[in-house]
């Protein structure tokens, strides 16, 4: 009995109002778990990101071994006339794709909140998401064929003429958008809808009560509410779009007179059609440092860690 009643209070003191203090043995087990996520980190985006980084100081072609020529590479960036072009495409197709998207996946997730909360909705929603963006790229391809596609048939059916989608310069980029807005506003939607989730109930029904009616409610309960999950999804969203290129590549191929040839296509046109790995890595290293300096100007503009009701 002497011994039961020692060790009870040693037993008591190992831990403080039930709060179990953490052990060298836990911090070594978590540390064997991040290896290999840190292996693959390091292997698959460090250092080819510290690689990327020396080749756009080079003149590199992989016929030849890089040769060092400082910063060439970046003086004839700002005199490329077809990397602003680019630029330009890339940015309004970001505008599109973004308004867009986030408004059509804002009323989804409101929808889907008021409605229902089916998981056999969302699963729906959800759908497109799932599909290769190469599959969705040839279904669309096809359905908006000039000659053959179902579209085109539709449309000249109810006596419209058809339209070249992927062949018309003021077409080609807005078809492409809205294709992608297709399969990510279901995702996006989802991430909006699980943020929804996590506003109490209360705060509504005391917007109702001082006679704010579901629109009121909208605009000053849910949207404010919702300002770090709209940050997140605007962040992630937006840096996905600056990096299209499967859509761009299996439909239009960056025509019709380059009127869809983004960056990612740009970039990848220098380094593998012409072997300019050099300046292909400078570019990469300028999308880079536009993305960063996006997300970091649009998580201080959204107030990401904020929320609240005024």
């Amino acid at each position: 009995m002497a011994v039961m009643t020692t060790a009870a209070p040693v037993a008591a003191r190992g831990r403080r109002d039930g709060v179990r203090r953490p052990r060298y043995g836990d911090l070594r087990t978590a540390l064997i778990f991040l290896i290999p996520a840190t292996i693959g980190f390091v292997t698959f985006y460090l250092v080819p990101a510290v690689r990327g980084a020396w080749f756009s100081l080079t003149d590199y072609s992989v016929l030849a071994p890089p040769r060092y020529v400082g910063l060439d590479n970046y003086e004839r960036l700002v005199q490329d006339p077809l990397f602003w072009n680019a630029m330009k495409v890339t940015a309004y197709y970001v505008v599109m794709n973004i308004g867009l998207q986030t408004v059509l996946a804002i009323a989804i997730a409101v929808l889907m909140q008021r409605l229902t909360r089916s998981a056999l909705v969302r699963g729906v929603v959800l759908l497109p998401y799932f599909v290769a963006n190469v599959v969705v790229a040839l279904v669309w391809f096809f359905m908006l064929d000039v000659q053959m596609g179902i579209v085109n048939v539709l449309l000249e059916g109810v006596g419209l003429d058809p339209q070249a989608f992927f062949g018309d310069p003021a077409l080609a980029l807005p078809t492409i958008a809205l294709i992608n807005v297709w399969r990510h506003m279901g995702y996006t939607a989802l991430l909006i809808f699980a943020g929804l989730q996590m506003i109490d109930q209360q705060v509504y029904e005391a917007a109702e009560l001082d006679g704010a009616g579901p629109l009121r409610q909208f605009w000053s309960v849910t949207l404010p509410l919702l300002r770090p999950v709209l940050a997140l999804v605007l962040v992630v969203t937006i840096t996905g779009s600056f990096q299209i290129f499967d859509t761009v590549a299996v439909t239009s191929g960056g025509g019709p007179v380059d009127a869809t040839r983004v960056i990612y296509l740009y970039i990848y046109d220098l380094a593998f059609g012409q072997l300019d790995f050099g300046y292909a890595s400078a570019l990469s290293v300028v999308l880079f440092l536009v993305l960063l300096g996006v997300a970091l100007l649009q998580l201080r503009l959204t107030r990401a860690s904020e929320s609240d009701t005024n």
